[in-house]
């Protein structure tokens, strides 16, 4: 296999994920900043490809024009309207970039047709997301949809993670594991597994954040009125923290300080007490609606560097399965 085709294919896959990630924060800033209808149309926005940027560019009578499409109240505003555009822009990137990624795959095809076949699968679920995007506009954002917009999101994070992880499987076989402990990766399963919940229970109480905003509560009492399910997503994150240093600290003990091994640990208990920070920010300081899709990005970034590092292992010291 040319060896010039797996880099230019490691190195799309790698801009996709990142890419992947600025529309997951993209989406947290358009939910804190309440910009979700911005755009009340899909795909165009008020009608246009390219919105407009003052209410006199719209026809006099829009108010009714939406109100008869079952949005009610839409009113005009060109900030909220340009951040759900540049969003719509971000996700319309992954398009172009998986479609890339999916073509470079191609040079797999004798050698490993998994990662071709997963690339193509890759390429559908963005396809699948744009289209649930689109859904979660029509259903003037109704919460399941969004979380279920949101979960798809990782399952494409993933897929593209394992894809090129196994693409790199000759010089992962070179990773020395032999000194961590047996049940590492088991443990290290079971975090993902409890990261995953834990975004879930965040979902939850998003949701509940955004019922309470239209309630024209002021911001700072928005706590007294928070669900259980605040109370139990704050308390499993210290579960979540001390699971992920036994990790690191095994990684510490066990793997050379210059190895990936070593660095994705690193990085992964930077991330979980980063996003703990975050956390105890939006509980004390009234939820500021900047660190809402800071949060959202770290718990999603949680998970891509954990299941990275169990893939990482996965192929430790051993041929491709």
């Amino acid at each position: 296999m040319n060896t010039s085709a797996g880099l230019a294919f490691r190195r799309l896959g790698m801009l996709t994920i990142f890419a992947v990630y600025c529309v997951i924060l993209a989406g947290g800033i358009v939910r804190a900043s309440g910009a979700g209808m911005g755009c009340p149309d899909w795909p165009t926005c008020f009608g246009q490809w390219i919105p407009p940027t003052e209410e006199t560019q719209l026809p006099p009578n829009y108010h009714e024009i939406y109100a008869q499409r079952g949005y009610e109240n839409t009113q005009f505003n060109p900030v909220k309207t340009w951040t759900e555009y540049t969003n719509r822009l971000l996700g319309v990137s992954i398009g172009f970039l998986i479609f890339l990624t999916a073509w470079s795959s191609r040079i797999y095809r004798k050698t490993d047709k998994t990662i071709f076949y997963l690339s193509l699968s890759s390429f559908f679920l963005v396809g699948l997301q744009g289209w649930l995007g689109a859904h979660v506009v029509a259903s003037n954002l109704k919460p399941y949809m969004i979380t279920a917009h949101m979960l798809l999101a990782l399952v494409i994070v993933a897929l593209l993670i394992y894809t090129i992880t196994r693409s790199q499987h000759e010089s992962l076989r070179q990773l020395d594991t032999g000194d961590l402990p047996a049940k590492f990766k088991k443990v290290l399963w079971a975090a993902m597994l409890m990261t995953l919940v834990q975004i879930s229970m965040g979902t939850q109480v998003r949701e509940a954040v955004d019922v309470i905003a239209h309630a024209n509560i002021e911001r700072q009492f928005w706590r007294d009125d928070f669900p259980i399910i605040f109370y139990i997503h704050r308390s499993f994150s210290s579960i979540i923290l001390f699971t992920n240093l036994w990790l690191a600290r095994k990684l510490y003990l066990a793997v050379d300080k210059n190895s990936l091994l070593f660095r994705t640990g690193f990085a992964m208990i930077a991330l979980v007490v980063l996003a703990i920070v975050a956390g105890i920010s939006l509980d004390r300081l009234g939820v500021p609606a900047l660190v809402q899709p800071l949060h959202l990005l770290l718990a999603s970034l949680i998970f891509g560097v954990q299941f990275f590092l169990y893939q990482s292992l996965s192929y430790a010291n051993r041929s491709l399965a």
